[in-house]
């Protein structure tokens, strides 16, 4: 099974922190990837097969070139969507419009997404291999934000969580009072 994509170990202190500027650069470009991955792999969706190539088959008698790049297609766009996922969370948290604790509850960036299949991405066009390895580059930054933010959460987590909810619903009540 390939290697998990997430660096091992834990943020250095030069690891920047997750900000709105930052955020959205990375929604800009994840944005741009998941138009590009749509474009590259709807191209070798419709390219004819090569007849000139022999063809090996799965045991159903599929084209398995052709099953591996639709497999390599469906688990890059997973990523990309994984991390824009991630991204409108934190957008949502920095617009006031999740509290810290709905971020911390649905706004985790999936752990342990496996890595491609170096064996399938080489049968793939120039441009869909370029999707794949920015989607991982992609997919590596946003888990060490994530585990940036994951390091400020431990660090957060000695103010008892009774005082944290309070403390949000406080400012929830003087948001809409004032």
């Amino acid at each position: 099974m390939p290697a998990s994509l997430l660096p091992p170990a834990p943020p250095s202190l030069a690891t920047p922190s997750a900000n709105p500027r930052i955020v959205e650069a990375l929604y800009a470009q994840a944005l741009d990837l998941a138009d590009r991955a749509r474009d590259a792999f709807e191209a070798l969706r419709r390219q004819p097969a090569n007849d000139a190539a022999p063809v090996v088959r799965t045991p159903d008698g599929e084209d398995l070139v052709r099953v591996q790049a639709s497999c390599e297609a469906l688990r890059t766009t997973t990523r990309i969507m994984h991390c824009l996922a991630w991204l409108l969370n934190h957008r949502a948290w920095f617009a006031g419009e999740l509290t810290e604790l709905q971020l911390r509850r649905h706004g985790r960036l999936i752990a342990h997404f496996p890595a491609s299949d170096p064996a399938c991405v080489v049968h793939l066009s120039g441009a869909a291999q370029a999707v794949v390895r920015e989607s991982e580059r992609l997919y590596q930054r946003i888990g060490r934000l994530e585990l940036a933010w994951q390091a400020r959460d431990a660090r957060a987590q000695t103010v008892p969580m009774a005082l944290v909810h309070l403390r949000e619903r406080l400012g929830l009540a003087l948001a809409e009072a004032g």
